[in-house]
Formats: structure tokens, sequence, C-alpha cells
């Protein structure tokens, strides 16, 4: 069973009203099919190495080209200015970030871990299945951000808000790594990975709580690296 749209859209646990007309978390899965839960295994949670979203809502790591802001993209000769800053192009363009049914460009951020958090204990993810991880090569800024937690009032929320006015007085937690300017696109075992990469991926785990099977590293049909061992940080404590 394959979901078509994002958790975040779903029409009971998303981002109210910013959402779609039905469930498209795992319980769509039950009421919509007809299914009983134990016929459910394995749970596969499908996630850009980056977030995007299409239309309006809440997006807390988005790329927005703000005035003053460290990647922000002046206007030239009159022109109109970008959306999205510097970054935020740069996953746009290089990841191709064009709705398939809408034909609108996606808004772009960093990757949300409290975003991932909250949908894997909706869904009860078994594996991850990373995608995109390409996107990140030769990134303007040579530096990677990652989404922890957020805070509201000074405190870190335990678990993702459910009131759009809180989300919107949050801040966000990150955590910076070390970017990476190797093309990965050839690379096809998670040993072949730049270690920049490698830690990438295997600070998401740690966060999520979730083993990555598999990670998507360029367009091409046969661009996946299959994690067939557990966790990269369990195969490379064997190796």
């Amino acid at each position: 069973i394959e979901g078509a749209n994002a958790a975040m859209l779903d029409i009971d646990c998303g981002t109210y009203p910013f959402v779609t007309s039905s469930n498209c978390t795992i319980g769509g899965c039950f009421t919509g099919l007809g299914l009983p839960h134990t016929a459910i295994g394995e749970v596969i949670g499908v996630v850009k190495a980056y977030t995007t979203r299409v239309g309006g809502g809440p997006f807390l790591t988005e790329c927005i080209n703000t005035e003053g802001g460290e990647w922000y993209d002046a206007p030239k000769d009159g022109a109109e200015a970008q959306y999205h800053d510097k970054l935020g192009q740069h996953f746009e363009k290089v990841g191709h970030e064009i709705g398939t049914s809408t034909g609108r460009t996606r808004r772009c951020g960093w990757l949300d871990l409290a975003l991932v958090k909250y949908t894997t204990r909706l869904n009860g993810y078994t594996s991850l299945n990373l995608t995109k991880l390409d996107v990140l090569t030769k990134l303007p800024c040579g530096k990677l951000k990652i989404a922890i937690d957020y805070t509201h009032d000074g405190k870190v929320l335990p678990s993702f808000p459910s009131s759009l006015k809180v989300m919107g007085e949050c801040e966000v937690v990150y955590e910076e790594m070390d970017g990476w300017t190797e093309d990965i696109s050839g690379c096809r075992t998670f040993d072949d990975l730049p270690e920049a990469a490698q830690k990438y991926v295997r600070r998401i785990e740690e966060v999520v709580g979730v083993p990555i099977k598999w990670i998507g590293v360029g367009p091409e049909r046969d661009a996946t690296i299959e994690l067939t061992s557990g966790s990269p940080k369990k195969r490379a404590k064997r190796s």
C-alpha cells in the first residue's frame, strides 16, 4: 500500500485547516480499505533529506528570502524578489521541487525532525527511506542544519504542537553539521558516502529512533543505497 499525500496533510492529525480531505496517515489503510490492524506489517516512512511543502500552512524551517537574512538574495535591476533565499533556491532548483499535480513550486527548508518524530508516532514507522540526499551536495553555506525540537516560551515542547497559534509562536532548535562537496550520485554502498553525509544519516536515525534502510542519492532508478544489515551505525561498528 502506498500513501499518496504527506502525513501532515491528514485531515485529523495534520496541520488543519491546511490539509487534504482524507486520512493519509496509517489510519487511512484501516478506514479506507477496510483492513484490520493485524494486516499491516512493515511501515516505511519516506522522508526527504530536507523538508518541503506545497501551498499554505505552517513551515518553521522554511528558507524564506528575508531582507537582512544571512542568505538573502537581493533583487537586481528592479526585479521582483525571490520567495526563497539562496539556500531555499538551491533545494528548489537542484531538487526540482515542482508539485506533480499542482505544478506549483514547493516551499523548501531545512530537515524538520521535530515533525518527523511526530509522524513517526502517528504511523509507527519500522524503517525510513531517506530520499534526495544528493540535493544537499555543495550547499551555498557549506554547512547543514537539522531541526531537532521546537521551543515555546523558552521551553522545549515535549510533543508536536496541536495549536497553529502555538506553532506560530515557536522557535526552532537547530543542530549544525558539516556539509560535503563530493558528487554522491554514483555511491551504491553506505561506505561510499563522504564522512559528513554518513554522519548526517546517522544523526537522523539517532533523533528519530528509527533505522534508515534506503538512501536516495540521485534521480536514476538505481541511485539507491540499500542498507540490508540494519542501521548504518551498527554496520559501521561491524566493519
